[in-house]
């Protein structure tokens, strides 16, 4: 069994940082590709930031230059650093590992989400 807890949303002002976390844990052999997702309220989920096992990061357009995502491996944990906040960043962020277990089975999984609110 894997599980996936994301931490770190909250409120914060227009302009203001907050940085996202992500962990998995449980029957975890490897962890390739892990990602952050986004959905506000009457839309669709959308990609904001992906990064390889090896560190190599894409990012969507919206966020290009304000989000950093990165990893620890050994952790099994990825981190999205999200700075100059604007109120359309507002959203349930999810985080998303491609994890193979230690049965050998792969498989893409999600965690909860986290609320993340950007006044103006």
């Amino acid at each position: 069994q894997v599980h996936v807890v994301e931490s770190g949303g909250g409120l914060v002002q227009a302009g203001g940082s907050l940085r996202l976390s992500c962990a998995a844990s449980g029957s975890i052999f490897s962890i390739g590709g892990m990602g952050w997702y986004r959905q506000a309220p009457g839309k669709q989920r959308e990609s904001v930031a992906a990064i390889t096992r090896s560190g190599t990061s894409m990012y969507a357009v919206s966020v290009k230059g304000r989000f950093t995502i990165s990893r620890d491996n050994a952790k099994n944990t990825v981190y999205l650093q999200m700075n100059s906040l604007k109120p359309e960043d507002t959203a349930v962020y999810y985080c998303n590992a491609y994890v193979t277990t230690i049965a050998r089975s792969s498989n893409n999984y999600w965690g909860q989400g986290t609320q993340v609110t950007v006044s103006s």
